[in-house]
Protein backbone atom coordinates (compact mmCIF):
# COMPACT_ATOMS: atom_id res chain seq x y z
CA UNK A 1 0.00 0.00 0.00
CA UNK A 2 3.04 2.26 1.20
CA UNK A 3 4.52 1.68 -2.58
CA UNK A 4 1.11 2.39 -4.23
CA UNK A 5 0.65 5.58 -2.48
CA UNK A 6 4.31 7.01 -3.40
CA UNK A 7 3.88 6.36 -6.78
CA UNK A 8 -0.02 8.02 -6.95
CA UNK A 9 1.16 11.20 -7.79
CA UNK A 10 3.05 9.93 -11.05
CA UNK A 11 0.38 7.78 -11.79
CA UNK A 12 -1.99 10.98 -11.67
CA UNK A 13 0.84 13.12 -13.19
CA UNK A 14 0.59 10.66 -16.27
CA UNK A 15 -3.15 10.65 -16.18
CA UNK A 16 -3.19 14.73 -16.66
CA UNK A 17 -0.71 14.50 -19.10
CA UNK A 18 -2.50 12.20 -21.17
CA UNK A 19 -6.19 13.71 -20.96
CA UNK A 20 -4.40 16.96 -21.58
CA UNK A 21 -2.55 15.63 -24.69
CA UNK A 22 -6.14 13.71 -25.77
CA UNK A 23 -7.85 17.64 -25.15
CA UNK A 24 -5.37 19.36 -26.94
CA UNK A 25 -5.04 17.09 -30.21
CA UNK A 26 -8.96 16.99 -30.11
CA UNK A 27 -8.96 21.13 -29.71
CA UNK A 28 -6.24 21.23 -32.90
CA UNK A 29 -8.15 18.83 -34.94
CA UNK A 30 -11.37 20.89 -34.55
CA UNK A 31 -9.77 23.85 -35.58
CA UNK A 32 -8.18 22.45 -38.86
CA UNK A 33 -11.30 21.20 -39.79
CA UNK A 34 -13.02 24.65 -39.54
CA UNK A 35 -10.31 26.04 -40.91
CA UNK A 36 -10.44 23.38 -43.84
CA UNK A 37 -14.10 24.67 -43.78
CA UNK A 38 -13.96 27.96 -43.92
CA UNK A 39 -11.03 27.82 -46.91
CA UNK A 40 -13.92 25.70 -49.01
CA UNK A 41 -17.12 27.39 -48.76
CA UNK A 42 -14.58 30.61 -49.65
CA UNK A 43 -13.38 29.11 -52.66
CA UNK A 44 -17.25 27.99 -53.98
CA UNK A 45 -18.26 31.54 -52.68
CA UNK A 46 -15.74 32.98 -54.64
CA UNK A 47 -16.55 30.77 -57.81
CA UNK A 48 -20.44 32.01 -57.37
CA UNK A 49 -19.84 35.25 -56.98
CA UNK A 50 -17.42 35.05 -59.76
CA UNK A 51 -19.48 33.01 -62.34
CA UNK A 52 -22.47 35.24 -61.69
CA UNK A 53 -20.33 38.15 -62.70
CA UNK A 54 -19.63 36.53 -66.09
CA UNK A 55 -23.29 35.73 -66.70
CA UNK A 56 -24.23 38.97 -66.13
CA UNK A 57 -21.56 40.54 -68.31
CA UNK A 58 -22.46 38.82 -71.08
CA UNK A 59 -25.99 39.11 -70.69
CA UNK A 60 -25.15 43.23 -70.79
CA UNK A 61 -22.59 42.69 -73.29
CA UNK A 62 -25.34 41.54 -75.87
CA UNK A 63 -27.53 43.95 -74.66
CA UNK A 64 -25.11 46.63 -75.44
CA UNK A 65 -24.33 45.66 -79.04
CA UNK A 66 -27.92 45.17 -80.08
CA UNK A 67 -28.31 48.89 -78.83
CA UNK A 68 -25.28 49.99 -80.22
CA UNK A 69 -27.37 51.81 -82.74
CA UNK A 70 -29.03 54.55 -79.89
CA UNK A 71 -25.55 55.27 -78.58
CA UNK A 72 -23.90 57.80 -81.37
CA UNK A 73 -20.16 57.17 -80.65
CA UNK A 74 -20.15 53.79 -79.23
CA UNK A 75 -17.73 51.34 -79.67
CA UNK A 76 -19.77 48.70 -79.82
CA UNK A 77 -20.22 46.22 -82.74
CA UNK A 78 -23.74 46.04 -83.56
CA UNK A 79 -25.85 42.26 -83.62
CA UNK A 80 -28.80 41.27 -85.35
CA UNK A 81 -31.78 42.05 -83.54
CA UNK A 82 -32.70 37.73 -83.91
CA UNK A 83 -29.49 36.83 -82.99
CA UNK A 84 -29.76 39.30 -80.43
CA UNK A 85 -32.22 37.87 -78.87
CA UNK A 86 -31.48 34.23 -78.52
CA UNK A 87 -28.35 34.77 -77.16
CA UNK A 88 -30.27 36.69 -74.50
CA UNK A 89 -32.02 34.27 -73.56
CA UNK A 90 -29.73 31.96 -73.51
CA UNK A 91 -27.31 33.82 -71.16
CA UNK A 92 -30.52 34.72 -69.19
CA UNK A 93 -30.71 30.95 -68.39
CA UNK A 94 -27.56 30.93 -67.09
CA UNK A 95 -27.91 34.04 -64.97
CA UNK A 96 -30.91 31.97 -63.36
CA UNK A 97 -28.57 29.06 -62.89
CA UNK A 98 -25.75 30.65 -61.26
CA UNK A 99 -27.85 33.22 -59.42
CA UNK A 100 -29.01 30.27 -57.06
CA UNK A 101 -25.68 29.25 -56.55
CA UNK A 102 -25.21 33.35 -55.21
CA UNK A 103 -28.31 33.15 -53.56
CA UNK A 104 -27.03 29.78 -51.31
CA UNK A 105 -23.16 31.21 -50.51
CA UNK A 106 -23.53 34.26 -50.99
CA UNK A 107 -23.71 36.55 -48.23
CA UNK A 108 -26.70 39.40 -47.64
CA UNK A 109 -25.01 42.54 -48.78
CA UNK A 110 -23.22 40.85 -51.65
CA UNK A 111 -26.58 39.74 -52.72
CA UNK A 112 -28.49 42.90 -52.24
CA UNK A 113 -25.39 44.16 -54.57
CA UNK A 114 -25.96 41.26 -57.07
CA UNK A 115 -29.79 41.90 -57.42
CA UNK A 116 -28.91 46.00 -57.81
CA UNK A 117 -26.38 45.37 -60.58
CA UNK A 118 -28.91 42.55 -62.39
CA UNK A 119 -32.00 45.05 -62.34
CA UNK A 120 -29.57 48.09 -63.66
CA UNK A 121 -28.74 45.47 -66.53
CA UNK A 122 -32.47 44.43 -66.94
CA UNK A 123 -33.33 48.13 -67.69
CA UNK A 124 -30.76 47.99 -70.62
CA UNK A 125 -31.88 44.45 -71.94
CA UNK A 126 -35.89 46.09 -72.01
CA UNK A 127 -34.14 48.46 -74.01
CA UNK A 128 -32.12 45.70 -76.26
CA UNK A 129 -35.37 43.56 -76.14
CA UNK A 130 -37.55 46.44 -77.15
CA UNK A 131 -39.99 46.83 -73.91
CA UNK A 132 -39.89 49.96 -73.63
CA UNK A 133 -38.37 52.72 -75.96
CA UNK A 134 -35.38 54.64 -76.12
CA UNK A 135 -35.31 57.08 -73.26
CA UNK A 136 -32.99 60.53 -73.47
CA UNK A 137 -30.70 59.31 -71.23
CA UNK A 138 -29.35 56.28 -71.99
CA UNK A 139 -25.99 56.95 -70.82
CA UNK A 140 -27.26 57.88 -67.39
CA UNK A 141 -28.56 54.57 -67.67
CA UNK A 142 -25.52 52.79 -68.73
CA UNK A 143 -23.84 55.02 -65.94
CA UNK A 144 -26.13 53.24 -63.17
CA UNK A 145 -24.84 50.06 -64.67
CA UNK A 146 -21.40 50.83 -63.85
CA UNK A 147 -21.52 51.68 -60.59
CA UNK A 148 -24.18 48.89 -59.44
CA UNK A 149 -21.21 46.66 -60.89
CA UNK A 150 -18.62 48.32 -58.83
CA UNK A 151 -21.16 48.06 -55.95
CA UNK A 152 -21.15 44.37 -56.43
CA UNK A 153 -17.54 44.11 -56.47
CA UNK A 154 -16.80 46.25 -53.53
CA UNK A 155 -19.76 43.58 -51.89
CA UNK A 156 -18.06 40.40 -53.13
CA UNK A 157 -14.55 41.30 -51.98
CA UNK A 158 -15.53 42.30 -48.56
CA UNK A 159 -17.27 39.06 -48.15
CA UNK A 160 -14.15 37.46 -49.18
CA UNK A 161 -11.66 39.53 -47.36
CA UNK A 162 -9.77 40.76 -50.45
CA UNK A 163 -7.68 43.96 -49.91
CA UNK A 164 -5.96 46.11 -52.37
CA UNK A 165 -7.52 48.88 -52.30
CA UNK A 166 -10.57 50.41 -54.74
CA UNK A 167 -11.08 48.45 -58.17
CA UNK A 168 -14.12 51.03 -58.93
CA UNK A 169 -14.44 51.34 -62.61
CA UNK A 170 -17.81 53.53 -62.89
CA UNK A 171 -15.85 57.11 -62.68
CA UNK A 172 -13.68 56.06 -65.73
CA UNK A 173 -16.25 54.69 -67.71
CA UNK A 174 -18.41 57.40 -67.61
CA UNK A 175 -15.79 59.50 -68.90
CA UNK A 176 -15.16 57.67 -71.67
CA UNK A 177 -18.89 57.48 -72.65
CA UNK A 178 -18.69 61.46 -72.04
CA UNK A 179 -15.87 61.77 -74.35
CA UNK A 180 -17.13 59.49 -77.29
CA UNK A 181 -20.55 61.08 -77.13
CA UNK A 182 -19.16 64.66 -77.06
CA UNK A 183 -16.45 63.57 -80.17
CA UNK A 184 -19.63 61.76 -82.01
CA UNK A 185 -21.83 65.48 -81.30
CA UNK A 186 -18.65 66.98 -82.74
CA UNK A 187 -18.25 64.69 -86.00
CA UNK A 188 -22.24 65.30 -86.42
CA UNK A 189 -21.92 68.92 -86.36
CA UNK A 190 -19.22 69.07 -88.97
CA UNK A 191 -20.60 66.38 -91.23
CA UNK A 192 -24.32 69.12 -90.79
CA UNK A 193 -21.44 71.85 -91.61
CA UNK A 194 -19.75 70.71 -94.48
Amino acid sequence: MGTLLTQLPALLGVLVGTLGTILATSLADRARWRRTQNVRWDERRLDAYVDYAHALKESYAVALRMTAHLRPGSHSHPIDRDEGLVRLAESDARRTVVWENLLLLGDEPTVVAAATWRDAVWQVERLARGIVGAPTGISEQLARVNEARDGYYRAARQSLGVRGGSVEQSAALRQALTDRTMVAADSAVRANDG
